[in-house]
């Protein structure tokens, strides 16, 4: 008997790929650095990536472990370090730094400024990153209202049923600095930073003492990803909010969040912390607070008894009563520097995917189920199977350790990375931070035969069982919580796969397949099914 089930996560889904399995033309191999040939061709493309990534030569030049390459690599590295230093750009400087410093660099000791020296000068410029928080309990949490802002992007005239109506988005925002930096939501200026729409935009944000006044602002940075953006207004800030810590927040703590929702100003709401971990984001998690916030309270603090901004506001469910949620301020705390370093923040990643390691019901790191061919850790010969345990010195026990480290790191840099083999040895590997990729899966998709893309992509490893056809596999691997296991796969299912297409933007992934499922009985089945393309466990 033949059951059929067509099964998806999303309701819509334009596909733009053929139907049959494509495997990429192209795939990366293990480059073996005993061979002459072999090292001679890598000496080349590093010496032709030195043009446009210099860390990242460097970095391979170690791999190679060619002193006149790793040199000439690290001549270029020190001038560019200079030159920052120079232009006082401490952040690049910082960077270039670090990444010579995680290499063992011999000669780190001949820069003209040290890591404390650089960590100073770096942090010195930066507002809200030497603030001090408060322990003394406010008499009147209405008097921190001032230092709230209400932001406007005007993007001029819209027209509905035939009338010409104000185009605009609201949200909010508050002082970080006396100078006039400003904190709010990357959603709420998105407009303003999108080369398509700029031109038309104007920012201006009204003070909560003036609400008449619309006075110019610009965007400093801004990163999507978290939800964050630094703006910049010439005016002298009449209260400047110190930032707290979210981890001296608990769930059942008072918090406050002011803001401007639907545009009505000063406005001020209560409540407490509901939960600390909706993974709401792809790389990190994000407070659940049940104060009541509506549209335009985004980019508003939430702050504490003492009035320490505990966490900023980023979105509510309308429909929904006190569901509202709250990004922690550590992340903020962690980017400040890249925000004010201008730009569009990129968040760094190895090229991997993997979950918390619980060993005897405790958590004991962060496991590798998945390498991409040619990425980061898969170069500097980090496997499958092994236990991220330390990050740049500090201990691994969780994923979300691991994202909390990674977030204070800049992508195009080198770190270190301890890692627990299966024979329980440990090694230390520098390696190269390359730029997070918007959509992860789509890239493993594309790089990746598709029995071991299937893995991270639908949590199913899978093993080819036909030498006539590409099609037919057999499941080796489920991951609990994939989606494999959401359908009920298990591991020597045979499967054979018909079809597997993305969506227009490829930030989904579809598959059809035909199974003789042991949760079903052995019954023929034939079902389709979705998976995005992009989570909190690609890393």
């Amino acid at each position: 008997m033949k059951k059929h089930c067509f099964l998806s996560i999303f309701l819509v889904f334009l596909v733009v790929s053929c139907a049959s399995i494509k495997e990429p033309e192209n795939l990366y191999s293990d480059i073996d650095y005993t061979q002459e040939e072999a090292r001679a061709e890598e000496s080349k493309r590093i010496n032709e990536l030195l043009k446009t990534n210099s860390v990242q030569a460097f970095w391979r030049a170690n791999l190679l472990q060619d002193d006149s390459v790793i040199e000439k690599c690290a001549e270029v590295l020190i001038e560019e370090f200079n030159k920052a230093l120079e232009e006082e750009d401490y952040f690049n400087a910082r960077r270039i730094f670090i990444s010579l410093s995680n290499s063992s660099y011999k000669n780190l000791s001949s820069l003209s400024k040290n890591g404390r020296e650089l960590e100073e000068l770096y942090l010195k410029k930066v507002p809200g990153a030497n603030s001090k928080p408060s322990s003394t309990p406010i008499k009147k949490v209405s008097s921190l209202i001032d230092g709230t802002v209400t932001i406007w992007v005007d993007k001029g005239i819209k027209v509905e049923r035939g009338m010409g109506i104000a185009d605009r988005v609201i949200g909010s925002g508050f002082f970080i600095s006396k100078d006039g930096y400003i904190i709010t939501n990357n959603h709420v200026i998105e407009d303003v930073v999108d080369k398509k729409s700029s031109e038309y935009t104007k920012l201006y944000i009204k003070l909560a003492e003036d609400s008449d006044t619309k006075i110019p602002a610009k965007v400093i940075g801004w990163d999507p990803e978290v939800d964050l953006a630094l703006l910049k207004t010439e005016v002298d800030a009449p209260y400047v909010f110190a930032l707290g810590s979210s981890e001296d927040l608990d769930i059942g703590d008072k918090i406050y969040a002011i803001g401007s929702p639907v545009g009505l100003e000063r406005t001020l709401t209560s409540g407490i912390v509901s939960a600390d971990d909706r993974k709401l984001f792809t790389i990190g998690s994000v407070l659940q607070i049940d104060a009541a916030v509506n549209s335009g309270n985004s980019g508003g603090p939430c702050i504490d008894g003492n009035g320490n901004v505990q966490a900023i506001v980023f979105a509510g469910m309308l429909q929904f009563e006190g569901l509202n949620f709250a990004i922690p301020v550590e992340y903020l705390k962690s980017l400040l520097p890249s925000l004010y370093a201008g730009g569009k923040i990129s968040h760094p990643w190895i090229g991997c995917f993997g979950h918390t390691k619980k060993e005897l019901g405790k958590n004991a790191g962060l496991e590798v189920q998945y390498c991409l061919p040619g990425g980061s850790a898969s170069r500097a010969k980090i496997k499958v199977g092994d236990v991220i345990v330390e990050l740049n010195g500090q201990k691994i026990t969780t994923l979300e350790e691991y994202q909390s480290v990674m977030m204070k790191c800049v992508a195009k840099s080198i770190v270190n990375i301890k890692v627990r083999h299966s024979d329980e040895t440990e090694t230390v590997h520098s390696i190269y931070l390359a730029v997070r990729p918007e959509q992860p899966g789509y890239v493993i998709y594309k790089g990746d035969i598709f029995a071991h893309a299937a893995l991270p992509i639908f949590g199913m490893g899978l093993t080819s069982v036909s030498t006539s056809s590409s099609r037919k596999y057999s499941i080796n691997t489920i991951i609990k919580g994939s989606i494999a296991d959401e359908y009920n796969f298990a591991e020597n299912d045979p499967i054979e796969v018909y079809t597997v297409k993305t969506n227009e933007k490829n930030t989904a992934i579809y598959a059809e397949v035909y199974t003789k499922n042991q949760k079903k009985g052995y019954l023929d089945i034939s079902m389709a099914f979705s998976a995005a393309l992009d989570s909190p466990y690609y890393f």
